[in-house]
């Protein structure tokens, strides 16, 4: 008879014949050591630290930006690296707001309009700014021996490799077949990269550094390699003695410096506007650091590679130490090196690109999608992983941007009629409102702030976390409870008219009712009211009538409708593409008293067999796996992880690939990392352990440090 050990003490749970070891997380996380042998354009590899990153080519730094533009960008940014165009034609930004006739009373959106013409442009202004920076970007310029300058087709012998336990990139290739060496390292504190250059070609002078500061494209994304529009910013160079020297640059509304600092001996001149060149000579090895620093911080300030070597191997081996892991050695199932693979790569990559103290962009900190602005329905997907893997401090460190956009919110809530807070959709790290067609009407990352903060009480349980996040849980719950409409002749209360559902394919102006934003209605609005108790206070009584009353999911045979309004949800074919967020009313929430295991039984198996799964986003495999566990069918959690589908693909680098224009799509990733947590250590009342794992023998699972799903 298999046996299963379980040691709750250290969080440790395995399922196997085994005994209940420690699992060697040096061994776990180097068997995943990213290795790239050829220009792979999709195969960058990025160091950073969550609030600022760096992404190379297969020379270690960021040579051929023209060349990876299509693939995974060479990137620059950070958190504070915003900037806008300068408002020359004055557009105000109630001139995006659009009034709608809904539910018998007029309602202001803030969306983008096709005319008339001043109200299109100012919406189109506001979307586009604030945008956020690539600050820079810098690469090697080797000549080669006939004096011109080498191309991606003189790289040869390339091995390159991602040592995750210490965030070092360590690149060797040649050129005409002498051997270079780049090794890459970023501070986890600091904006601040630091790289180190072996070479014969150092001590010829072959090899120089180039620093080009390139141009906001102001497009949907920008991969950074613009370097036209020379004369719209302006930089300059103050050497500030033999090894040292700052760059500032100035564009409109923003200035930042780079601070670099060398080793040995080396001159440094601007060539070119925007265009400098750091000359080693005399060595065959040469160090640098490069500093980055915003406009509000410039300061006379260096750090040297090596103390950034020695904070980035320090770091990392603290967050891998700390934090949960997932061991599937000894697995017979084809499949599990792959998914431990796509885990220990996505905790890295995450950590990188969203680890920061503000909601990320879709894109990370590696190139721009949708402005370089972060989208806050997708927050969950983003955050929710770092605190069921032990890192909870990463998300209440993203807490306090809800603190800064509170206000925005509120106005929001005040301006289209309702109580309380009514959080933003498409935004920026000061909770600006941005013009949205589709994200004005979306309502589905109202209540992640409730489940955020759930999430720290759970681990905190104390009246410290009740008190610092009550009266934003209660406001957020107080606009809830606002919006829900009261259908006098149903005597039940109604989301929407005006709503898109997380499923984006149903037109606001008629849509009502979504089944997922249903249930997570119900669920938080309880949630606010434990908070209530908890803290001695008195049960909200609107809150209790809206959850008494609430309408009942919405069902057409014996299936859940995708949307009340939505008669027609599984005889449409656009209605089977998107996201199949039903799902997220049993899977990101738990079983609440609304909702029919029977019912979504059944609506689980048409979607499995009907839905277009190759129209889908990332996150939606990990929703899928999350209904497919809490539904007892770990065999279809572990199929929808592994699903064959494009926007499925987790790239050599462990990126998550949806097409040529999201080659990244960090959802994605956090989303993974969020089903695994609840397939290994569980959700509240599940009835056996490792819940998403199948038990036919062929996995063998041990985990430590993660923590249960609500």
């Amino acid at each position: 008879m298999r046996k299963y050990f379980f040691i709750i003490n250290a969080c440790l749970c395995i399922a196997s014949f085994s005994t209940a070891q420690k699992i060697n997380r040096r061994a776990l996380v180097e068997r995943h050591t990213v290795i790239n042998k050829t220009m792979d354009t999709l195969s960058s590899l990025t160091v950073g630290n969550g609030s600022f990153a760096f992404t190379v080519d297969a020379t270690g730094l960021q040579s051929f930006p023209d060349m990876y533009a299509k693939g995974v960008p060479l990137g620059t940014e950070s958190e504070w690296g915003w900037h806008s165009f300068p408002n020359t034609k004055n557009y105000k930004e109630e001139e995006g707001l659009k009034t709608y006739h809904l539910n018998g009373r007029d309602v202001k959106y803030m969306v983008q309009w096709n005319s008339p013409e001043q109200n299109k442009n100012a919406s189109n202004y506001f979307r586009q700014n604030l945008h956020r920076l690539q600050l820079a970007n810098i690469g090697l310029e080797i000549t080669k021996s006939d004096g011109t300058l080498y191309k991606p087709e003189d790289v040869r012998n390339i091995r390159q490799t991602l040592d995750m336990w210490t965030g070092e990139i360590h690149s060797k290739f040649t050129v005409e077949n002498i051997p270079v060496e780049v090794i890459t390292y970023c501070h986890q504190q600091m904006d601040a990269i630091g790289v180190k250059i072996n070479s014969p070609l150092l001590e010829k002078g072959k090899i120089k550094l180039r620093i080009r500061l390139p141009y906001p494209t102001g497009g949907w994304s920008d991969m950074g390699n613009n370097f036209t529009n020379d004369d719209k910013h302006q930089s300059s160079l103050n050497e500030s003695s033999h090894n040292s020297a700052t760059i500032t640059h100035e564009l409109d509304t923003t200035t930042y410096s780079a601070n670099l600092q060398w080793s040995g001996r080396a001159n440094i001149n601007k060539e070119q506007e925007h265009y400098f060149v750091l000359s080693p000579y005399g060595a065959s090895s040469f160090t640098f650091s490069c500093l980055f620093l915003p406009a509000a911080s410039i300061k006379t300030a260096w750090v040297s590679f090596v103390q950034i070597q020695n904070n980035s191997v320090e770091q990392w081996q603290q967050f891998w130490q700390k934090g949960g892991i997932v061991d599937f050695s000894g697995s017979t199932d084809e499949r599990a090196k792959e998914l431990e693979r796509r885990i220990v790569l996505s905790q890295y990559i995450t950590k990188v690109n969203c680890g920061g103290g503000n909601p990320p962009q879709e894109t990370g900190l590696t190139y721009n999608s949708w402005f370089g602005k972060p989208h806050m329905e997708m927050h969950w997907w983003h955050a929710v992983d770092f605190a069921l893997w032990g890192h909870a401090e990463i998300l209440e460190k993203q807490l306090n941007w809800y603190n800064r956009a509170a206000a925005t919110a509120k106005a929001i809530a005040q301006r289209q009629g309702y109580d309380g807070i009514r959080w933003q959709k498409m935004t920026d790290n000061d909770g600006r409102e941005v013009p949205s067609s589709i994200g004005a009407f979306l309502v589905w990352q109202q209540p992640h702030y409730i489940y955020f903060t759930e999430l720290i009480y759970r681990q905190k349980q104390n009246l410290q976390t009740l008190n610092k996040y009550k009266d934003l849980v209660f406001a957020t719950a107080d606009f809830m409870a606002s919006f829900a409409r009261y259908d006098s002749a149903k005597h039940k209360y109604v989301l929407g008219k005006g709503v898109i559902a997380a499923q984006e394919r149903f037109k606001a102006e008629e849509t009502f009712n979504p089944t997922y934003e249903l249930v997570y209605w119900h669920w938080a609005l309880k949630t606010a009211q434990q908070w209530r108790k908890r803290l001695g206070l008195p049960e909200d009584k609107k809150w209790n009538d809206v959850i008494a009353n609430l309408s009942p999911l919405p069902v057409q045979g014996n299936k859940y409708l995708f949307t009340e309004s939505a008669a027609d949800s599984y005889t449409n074919p656009e209605f089977k593409t998107d996201h199949p967020s039903v799902f997220g009313a049993l899977g990101m929430l738990p079983k609440t008293p609304m909702l029919d295991t029977a019912l979504m039984q059944n609506t689980f198996e048409w979607i499995w067999n009907n839905w277009s799964w190759n129209d889908t986003w990332g996150w939606d495999f990990p929703m899928t796996a999350m209904t497919a566990t809490r539904l007892h069918n770990p065999g279809k959690a572990i199929d929808a992880l592994l699903m064959p589908i494009t926007t499925n693909t987790y790239l050599s680098n462990g990126h998550n690939y949806q097409d040529g224009r999201l080659t990244i799509y960090l959802p994605g990733n956090g989303g993974l990392l969020t089903a695994i947590a609840m397939m290994c250590a569980g959700y509240d009342n599940a009835n056996t352990i490792l819940p998403g794992i199948p038990k036919d023998g062929k996995w063998k699972v041990r985990w430590e440090g993660l923590k249960k799903m609500p």
